[in-house]
């Protein structure tokens, strides 16, 4: 048996690109963007009552990764890269159905729009369902999970001065917290698991409109060192 599903809307995102996406969503609070709802769903029927909610559950589809042949298990970047599990023990993109779902903070209601924050979503997503997050039950505090039982560890970011006046100034053009985007996305350390950065090596990554570019002085130190349009 088969079935077909449909969007009910897209997510328009600070996210232009997988890279330095944080793991989880709520990681980073900075990280602000949109659900674009369609027709029928795009009418104030639609979301009477959301304005009441403070966080929701974004049902949505890992559009860039879709696979034809099943994974059984994967290797997740909290475990080094080097590491195979079930692929139901993890949250890895790979998903049978391609199916992914994010809590998320609702800053804002709108006929056809909402505006979320905390976002851990492509820019381009295209949302399957909206659910209200529900604290009685969604929040479970005997609940464990050996394999992610903590958030990760940060590392320290700095910036070269010049980048941090580029950010600064792009912040109040975009009207976006962008150095503390920045900031929040870098500190989860988004380099592959299974790579040793040299200070030599530039990273790169597009936010909103904006390229940032940064290095590692060490494993737990991260420099920004330009901020400029992409």
């Amino acid at each position: 048996m088969t079935y077909r599903l449909n969007p009910i809307g897209y997510v328009r995102s600070c996210f232009k690109e997988k890279f330095a996406i944080p793991r989880q969503p709520l990681l980073a609070p900075a990280a602000q963007g949109c659900i674009e709802l369609l027709p029928p769903y795009d009418q104030a029927d639609a979301v009477a009552g959301l304005e009441d909610i403070s966080h929701i559950w974004v049902i949505f589809l890992f559009h860039k990764t879709l696979e034809s042949t099943p994974r059984l298990k994967v290797r997740p970047p909290r475990l080094g890269g080097n590491k195979s599990i079930g692929v139901f023990a993890s949250r890895a993109t790979h998903r049978p159905n391609g199916i992914g779902q994010s809590a998320v903070r609702l800053e804002r209601v709108e006929a056809g729009r909402l505006w979320v924050s905390g976002i851990d979503l492509l820019d381009g997503t295209p949302v399957l369902d909206i659910k209200p997050y529900v604290p009685y039950a969604d929040s479970l505090p005997m609940a464990h999970n050996a394999i992610a039982e903590y958030a990760p560890q940060l590392i320290a970011v700095s910036w070269q001065a010049s980048a941090l006046e580029q950010a600064q100034a792009h912040a109040l053009r975009l009207q976006q917290p962008v150095v503390e985007l920045v900031e929040q996305c870098l500190a989860q350390d988004p380099r592959p698991a299974y790579q040793q950065p040299t200070p030599e090596r530039i990273y790169g990554v597009q936010f909103w409109d904006v390229q940032v570019r940064w290095r590692y002085l060490t494993l737990e130190q991260i420099e920004v060192i330009e901020v400029c349009l992409a």
